[in-house]
This record gives C-alpha cells, sequence and structure tokens, in this order.
C-alpha cells in the first residue's frame, strides 16, 4: 500500500463509521472534547478529510464512537 492510499483508507475508516452512526463532525468533537482532545471543527474536518493525522487522534476517535473491532484488510484496487 502507497502514502496515499493508506491516507484514503484511514480517511475511509472514519468517515464510514461516522456515516453509519449517523456523527457529525460537531458530535464527534463534543465526544472528543469529553476526553480532553481541543480542536475546531474546521481543524477536524481538515484533518479527516486528507487523512493525515496522528495515530492516536484515529485511536481516539474510534474510541469516542465506541468501536470495539476493526477490520483492517488494506486491498489496493
Amino acid at each position: 500500500m502507497d502514502e496515499q492510499a493508506g491516507y484514503k483508507w484511514l480517511r475511509g475508516v472514519i468517515r464510514s463509521e461516522m456515516a453509519r452512526q449517523q456523527i457529525t463532525y460537531k458530535d464527534l468533537l463534543e465526544r472528543l472534547n469529553s476526553i480532553g482532545i481541543e480542536d475546531t471543527e474546521n481543524n477536524l474536518r481538515n484533518k479527516i478529510g486528507r487523512g493525515r493525522f496522528s495515530a492516536l487522534l484515529f485511536m481516539q476517535c474510534l474510541e469516542v464512537m465506541g468501536v470495539e473491532t476493526l477490520s483492517v484488510s488494506m486491498l489496493e484496487d
């Protein structure tokens, strides 16, 4: 998997889970705020849109959305 495919995969994981749970960026930010993560809605939207964010933020997003399992199939098209 090349770098761009990795960013696309990360972005897709977060966005698909948000869609599945009908969570907006505002909702996600409020949940992140509840565990001490301070950011703005625009910053969060941009980070996720680019797919470029820390592994820690990725895990924190999954945590606050209540994701317990994750399929890490990384097959390239």
